[in-house]
């Protein structure tokens, strides 16, 4: 049976769900009642890893929340904290700190989609306090009492700090994260990188050869579909979070660098080993990935402050002491060179100058630099040239004010991942050969590409990412390192990517309706065999349909053959696909279009004329697609591989790199 609903009925059931849990939008995302504790329940700790806490009482002003005669939140609320078995004590005396001052605001927000077509925010106050920096040592199960509303209210959250040992196991850590990358687009890549002889694959993937694979679950503290600030924040610290946050949980203040903070791996290793630290990444350095392991805001977009925090740690509060990494390397020159784009509007490149670091900013240069001082590497403005541009199709990095240095000349002598992650761990080992590393090297383009539907980049940054492992694994052992570093693999969240079959680019090409092209797409038996791994010999030697590589390099000989991959995208918005190399540089699949609002995207029809539109799956607002809710892979090989076995939680990967570390303790001492 159909059932038609009037606008009245609609509007019902609209305000009727406003009182279910909150979905697209949420008052505070770890908060379902008014009372709200910060870590929230079911949050887990290191032993000893320092981190704050935030108490918030709320009371709504309007809205399906509102209490009658409730209109100024209780400021006389307390926060207790019991072990359990032990005594609860108030959250001061038990961590032996001052009582924090009160804290009061006011915010706004919609309570679904109707009040936001409507405009008619709900109006919350707020009173609250702060306790920074504190610890908690024995293992066991902690629980923390809320009271409010004239102890009529409570709000309870359970804390578990994890029975780990102290002692280490793993002299280093080397981190690879391959942002996006899941384990349809590793067998792509795959498909396109190694010969395969009736069904029969004549090399392995470095990352194939790990004695271990996991498998994590990415979803958020407050949403199943993450991004890459807040899983990187899981990764790194222990904690899951909200979309955006950087090493915090988000509470509902104004200020953005107020909310409570957690340590992360980076800044644990190095207070408490006084290790090296590596951060390497292919994107602009102040992205979400590489920030997360020393930022902490909710707001992920405070480029300018990232990069500080890289520099000085955090100085609006006491917090863990920090000195900086030893490797700095990546894209986003912008944020260094003096402008609106750089934190306060000062040279960066000076602040770490000063600060005793080399700058260095094209990789001959990178090469040439000493490896016993501290190094930061920024190689173009924003993000760095993908793998595919350098080294087949070069004439793309021929674009003006793209150089590192803040002039109109283009950045075309560029490190790869390889390059700087070797380079990186040159200085690591030579700088704290005795003390241990932790390194951090992420593919950022693997994610970025998927984004925008440039699947062949998103290959090839994939397979550069694994080509720097293999490289990396030789280097580590050759210097008598392999042996005492944990090497992990995985990724931060996915996408929905697949392949499902070949395209016969030529037959598509010469067909004039849409339907008719759909034809050339072959699946089961006509998709064929992989031609990327067969060079065009007629062709010429180095052009993209003839590619030569040295031993045991894995790349594909031809990127531009007959017949290519009918791959794409679950969520996507409207484009147009041909299923051919994008030769000119990376793809944009839709546009804004002069005269239509800005929140409204189209095909973008040149980014692949010959080919044919397929409707989008996204609001018309997108531009490129969006992650998916796929658990993704966890490499390991090295010490304490046991721990990574199975499917498991992101936060699982931060517990097991501290305690292969011995980053766990007991004591303050």
């Amino acid at each position: 049976m159909r059932i038609q609903l009037g606008l009245e009925a609609v509007l019902a059931i609209g305000a009727f769900c406003a009182h279910c849990a909150a979905q697209s939008f949420q008052r505070l995302g770890t908060c379902p009642t008014l009372g709200c504790i910060i870590p929230p329940d079911q949050a887990d700790f290191l032993p000893g890893q320092h981190f704050d806490i935030r108490a918030e009482v709320h009371a709504p002003l309007n809205g399906s929340e509102a209490i009658k005669g409730y209109t100024t939140p209780d400021p006389s609320f307390t926060l207790s904290i019991e072990r359990e078995g032990g005594n609860a004590q108030p959250v001061s005396a038990f961590f032996n700190l001052p009582e924090p001052k009160l804290e009061t605001w006011n915010f706004t927000w919609y309570e679904d989609l109707f009040a936001h077509a409507a405009k008619t925010p709900s109006q919350v106050r707020v009173a609250s306090k702060a306790w920074r920096n504190v610890a908690l040592y024995e293992p066991g199960q902690y629980i923390a009492t809320l009271t409010y509303r004239n102890g009529s209210q409570t709000t309870v959250a359970n804390w578990t700090v994890r029975d780990i040992s102290p002692r280490q196991r793993a002299k280093n850590v080397v981190m690879f994260i391959g942002d996006g990358m899941t384990t349809n687009m590793i067998t792509a890549a795959r498909l396109i990188g190694h010969q395969s002889i009736n069904g029969k694959y004549q090399t392995k993937m470095a990352m194939d050869q790990f004695p271990m694979l996991g498998h994590q679950m990415t979803h958020s503290i407050d949403s199943f579909i993450t991004d890459s600030a807040n899983s990187a924040t899981a990764l790194y610290s222990g904690h899951k979070s909200t979309v955006n946050a950087l090493g915090v949980y988000a509470d509902s203040s104004p200020n953005k660098f107020d909310d409570p903070k957690i340590e992360s791996i980076a800044e644990l290793f190095h207070r408490l080993r006084g290790g090296g630290v590596g951060i390497v990444s292919t994107a602009f350095i102040a992205d979400a990935t590489p920030a997360a392991l020393t930022a902490h805001t909710r707001d992920r977009g405070q480029y300018g402050a990232v990069i500080d925090s890289f520099l000085r740690g955090i100085t609006n509060y006491t917090w863990t002491n920090w000195t900086g990494p030893d490797v700095l390397f990546g894209g986003g020159a912008e944020q260094f060179y003096p402008g609106k784009g750089s934190f306060q509007g000062k040279d960066y490149y000076q602040e770490f100058a000063s600060q005793n670091y080399t700058v260095v900013l094209n990789n001959t240069a990178l090469q040439a630099a000493d490896n016993s001082s501290k190094q930061l590497g920024i190689f173009s403005v924003s993000n760095m040239a993908k793998w595919l541009d350098r080294n087949v199709y070069p004439e793309n990095l021929n674009k003006s004010s793209t150089a590192p240095d803040g002039s109109k000349a283009a950045a075309t002598d560029q490190p790869g991942l390889k390059e700087m992650t070797l380079k990186a761990l040159e200085v690591l080992q030579t700088r704290h050969g005795d003390k241990g590393f932790f390194i951090m090297s992420e593919a950022a383009s693997i994610d970025k590409m998927m984004h925008v539907l440039d699947y062949d980049r998103a290959l090839g940054e994939l397979l550069e990412l694994d080509d720097t492992i293999k490289a990396t694994i030789s280097w580590l052992r050759d210097a008598g390192e392999l042996e005492n570093t944990l090497v992990l693999v995985t990724a931060d969240h996915g996408h929905g990517f697949d392949v499902m079959g070949s395209v016969d680019t030529h037959y598509l090409d010469t067909q004039k309706e849409s339907r008719e092209k759909r034809g050339a797409i072959g699946t089961y038996q006509n998709s064929g065999l992989s031609q990327y791994v067969l060079a065009n010999r007629s062709a010429p030697i180095g052009s993209d349909q003839n590619l030569v590589y040295g031993p045991g390099v894995n790349f594909p000989a031809n990127w531009d053959p007959r017949y290519t991959l009918y791959s794409g995208v679950a969520a996507f918005p409207d484009n147009r696909e041909d299923y051919q190399v994008n030769k000119k540089g990376p793809r944009v699949p839709a546009i804004n279009i002069t005269g239509f609002s800005n929140e409204d995207f189209f095909v973008n029809y040149v980014d692949a004329v010959t080919g044919f539109i397929i409707n989008g799956s996204l609001p018309v607002s997108a531009d490129q697609g969006v992650h998916s809710l796929t658990d993704v892979p966890v490499f390991t090989r090295g010490p304490c591989t046991e721990l990574f076995s199975g499917v498991f939680n992101s936060i699982d990967i931060f517990y097991g790199m501290a305690e292969c570390l011995g980053l766990s303790r007991t004591s303050p001492s």
